[in-house]
């Protein structure tokens, strides 16, 4: 039985779509890598029932993070994004989480810069606080880690006597797809697991290089960034997949009409890549991230459901380099190449081994 509801938040479904088509759904994704990450803290002495938690967030991890420090005792303070709805809002008051949101702004890449100035300040002016940070500390990874277990137990991925195994997801901070890459490759005995990692990223996002192309819509919140990101891995990547934000709104208003599975925009991107690549490699099975529920999407998203292209009409440009990316959406192999000099590792990777 679970001791506090945000143990049973962060215990994903696994549901089979289609033959070897397979969606990793969960409730609010976050939930389980901050309280993995909340209870290593305690475990080692780096914080005490009782301190602050401090960190920015678009959405979903600031609900993690005040779930996980409701479960233990602490307190949690939060920079959100313009894009933090009155529901997250009321939820964050009620749990006796501190939010500072942003000002309303149109572009979203200023919106994250101004959010991480936001926690310098906060930390001058109480440096008794914890900064999380979510972006850069891989102390965020471990979570995933059951996660990886419970994968491998269905579907037989990451084991080496086992058919390969893609897992499709989007990047953002790097610590759900990477963590997951990273433990089920790291799971066999003897000859490596056939495990391949799919990134899924926004135009206008620098962590793959793709700052320089603009998405007329909008910068999918969560899964981009517009400032280097500590925690991602870059040499765990096979596939990068750029989409557009009219793409992944096609890809989650099919993924709730064919599989009535109600998710948010990145699931809808990375839906469309999990088909795609599962087309490419059919003897593959493919399993993809649906992060969070769709209710934050309903009005943005899912309400626009008959302006959404069928999926069919929908495929990807291969490009060699990030020079050649295009709207709507591209492909890439990337290889397992390490980050490229602008967008460099930051603190805090590698040190969970």
């Amino acid at each position: 039985m679970d001791q506090h509801i945000a143990e049973a938040i962060g215990r994903p479904d696994l549901i089979r779509l289609d033959d070897r088509l397979v969606c990793l759904r969960f409730e609010t994704m976050k939930v389980v890598s901050a309280l993995a990450a909340v209870r290593r803290l305690l475990d080692t002495g780096a914080v005490r029932r009782g301190d602050t938690l401090l960190d920015s967030s678009s959405g979903i991890y600031a609900y993690a993070l005040a779930l996980a420090c409701h479960r233990y005792g602490m307190r949690c303070h939060i920079v959100g994004s313009t894009t933090v709805d009155r529901t997250l809002r009321t939820q964050l008051a009620v749990l006796g989480a501190t939010l500072e949101q942003m000002e309303p702004c149109s572009d979203l890449g200023l919106d994250q810069k101004r959010r991480v100035e936001r926690i310098h300040e906060i930390l001058t002016e109480h440096p008794e606080y914890h900064w999380m940070r979510q972006y850069h500390d891989d102390v965020h990874y471990l979570g995933y880690r059951v996660i990886a277990d419970r994968i491998r137990e269905a579907t037989g991925g990451g084991t080496a006597d086992a058919a390969g195994l893609t897992v499709v997801g989007g990047v953002g901070s790097g610590a759900s797809t990477g963590a997951l890459a990273r433990y089920l490759r790291g799971a066999a005995a003897g000859a490596p697991a056939d495990v391949e990692l799919v990134g899924v990223q926004p135009y206008g996002s620098l962590t793959f290089g793709a700052e320089h192309v603009r998405d007329p819509e909008i910068i999918i919140a969560g899964i981009g960034s517009s400032i280097p990101f500590g925690n991602v891995s870059h040499e765990l990547y096979d596939i990068l997949h750029w989409i557009s934000f009219d793409a992944a709104l096609a890809g989650s208003v099919d993924l709730l009409r064919r599989h009535a599975v109600f998710a948010g925009l990145s699931t809808g991107a990375g839906y469309l890549a999990a088909r795609h690549e599962r087309e490419r490699a059919p003897e593959r099975t493919v399993l993809f991230i649906a992060a969070d529920t769709g209710h934050r999407y309903a009005d943005t998203v899912h309400a626009r459901y008959r302006e959404a292209a069928p999926i069919e009409h929908l495929a990807p440009r291969d490009v060699r380099d990030q020079g050649e990316l295009a709207l709507p959406w591209s492909r890439m192999r990337w290889n397992r190449a390490p980050a490229a000099p602008a967008a460099p590792a930051g603190p805090g990777v590698g040190r969970l081994g």
